[in-house]
């Protein structure tokens, strides 16, 4: 099962989705439905419990499958937002990673320390090239992360996704493993 602390101390962790979760986290998403919604459907496919419960039996399989997976960011006991690999490609030796967090639990690091975690596990474990993050044009936060981390800003597509009644653009940054190795020599 995939458990992984967030720093020193157990107050910060990922982990696996368990069908034991699914309450928890359809009551995260349903108290941030205008803060997610702004940015992702996720509020849109998650109206009851039920739909948190399909979620993770899917998550898991895909887990199970090498497809691709998300895991829970679990802060001070409480599950705080999701992070994940949107799709594994093995043949191409890359992967996407997706993340959202509760608003009342940013300004944690929370979603910078989980995608280090995913960044190192794609490098070291996966095999992988190259990690992949997007984000909307407009979503300064999230874009914030990628640019943080040392991923290099790859292009813009234009119009990529229409959400609530406006299209959004793109930005999609890129990490391939011999930057990230460069930077990570740079911290010791």
């Amino acid at each position: 099962m995939f458990k992984h602390a967030l720093g020193r101390t157990d107050t910060a962790y990922l982990s696996l989705f368990t069908s034991n979760d699914a309450a928890a986290l359809f009551q995260l998403i349903d108290r941030n439905r205008e803060h997610l919604g702004a940015w992702l459907r996720i509020p849109d496919m998650t109206l009851t419990e039920e739909d948190s419960a399909g979620f993770i039996e899917r998550t898991r399989l895909r887990y199970a499958q090498e497809e691709g997976y998300w895991l829970g960011i679990w802060f001070r006991g409480e599950l705080a937002g999701s992070i994940g690999y949107c799709d594994i490609d093995l043949e191409n030796r890359k992967a996407e990673i997706g993340y959202w967090l509760g608003q009342e639990y940013e300004g944690n690091g929370l979603i910078t320390k989980a995608v280090n975690v995913l960044i190192e596990h794609a490098f070291e474990q996966l095999g992988l090239n190259k990690v992949e993050i997007g984000a909307a044009t407009d979503n300064r936060r999230s874009r914030a992360i990628p640019e943080k981390l040392g991923f290099q800003r790859e292009g813009e597509l234009r119009d990529y996704e229409f959400l609530n009644g406006r299209f959004l653009h793109r930005v999609m940054y890129g990490l391939r493993t011999e930057e990230w190795h460069s930077i990570d020599s740079q911290r010791d």
